[in-house]
């Protein structure tokens, strides 16, 4: 297939692009800086879902980093919606338009739901990151009236090696300062990089429809988290990060970390997808080994 990808140079749009050349696919890759596509994520260049046949939009200003102003809060957003809605237009213009959008989302569309076992069916949260997510998909949904399937994809913590949240938990841990966030007892729903790409490719190729969660199995505690990572470190895991201190250093910011969601991938397991990395100590072995 032919594949546009919207933030192709990120952690997941670079991994995506990798798998889908290797397998043969052409893709056009829209970045803000070099490697691509030149794009602003406001606005999809002309010609460029020419032929077509899916489209991957996964742009966004990060969530982590920065403590949510108002101001970053409502970059948070527009970042999100802008780019959505500038594939969706273009879409709407070209001529053959593409089968298939796959759209970022996140699980934390369903708020911090404490041990509540969440699905695609779940509802949806109330506070900010919900708010976020709900008006991200309602924007993707609007490509199903011009007759693309449309596939809001609610990932999970990505693990990788090239970055992510598992790059910046291991300076502590391997300063032997490690430990859980919090009280520990929240959700931590995790997936391996390669099946958050597999998850992608299953998406683009399949039939399936409507939202997605992209998160392992077997979701895990904070607490057995930081356990399992301890010991594929070989390090110990008890200095845990108060949940005062983490309000006071990353302000509203601090409660993603805090509620986290116990979301299980029902569409994926019941559509025949299946995961290479189902059980967190394989997933951390293969990352870490």
């Amino acid at each position: 297939m032919k594949a546009v990808i919207g933030g192709a140079n990120g952690l997941i749009g670079s991994a995506l692009v990798r798998a889908l050349r290797t397998r043969g696919d052409e893709v056009v890759p829209l970045v803000r800086g070099a490697g691509g596509v030149k794009w602003d994520g406001r606005s999809v260049p002309a010609g460029a879902l020419d032929g077509a046949d899916a489209v991957v939009n996964l742009a966004g200003a990060s969530l982590a980093g920065k403590r949510w102003s108002e101001a970053y809060k409502q970059e948070i957003v527009e970042s999100r919606v802008a780019s959505t809605r500038a594939f969706v237009e273009a879409m709407r213009a070209a001529r053959p338009r593409p089968r298939v959008l796959v759209n970022a989302s996140a699980v934390g569309v369903y708020g911090g739901r404490g041990d509540e076992e969440l699905t695609e069916a779940s509802a949806p949260g109330t506070d900010f990151l919900a708010g976020v997510c709900k008006t991200w998909e309602a924007e993707a949904q609007r490509a199903e009236e011009l007759g693309v399937r449309t596939v809001p994809l609610r990932t999970g913590v990505v693990l990788a090696r090239e970055g992510g949240a598992l790059k910046q938990m291991l300076p502590p841990f391997k300063a032997f300062v490690g430990g859980p966030i919090g009280g520990g007892k929240q959700w931590f729903p995790w997936i391996h990089i390669a099946d958050e790409i597999g998850i992608l490719l299953w998406a683009l190729d399949g039939a399936v429809r409507g939202p997605v969660i992209a998160a392992a199995p077997n979701p895990a505690r904070m607490k057995e988290f930081a356990q399992a990572l301890g010991r594929a470190l070989h390090r110990p895991a008890v200095f845990a990060v108060p949940a005062l201190v983490l309000r006071l250093g990353l302000g509203e910011m601090a409660e993603v970390l805090l509620d986290g969601q116990r979301a299980v991938p029902r569409k994926a397991l019941e559509g025949g997808y299946r995961f290479r990395f189902p059980e967190l100590p394989a997933a951390l072995a293969d990352l870490l080994g």
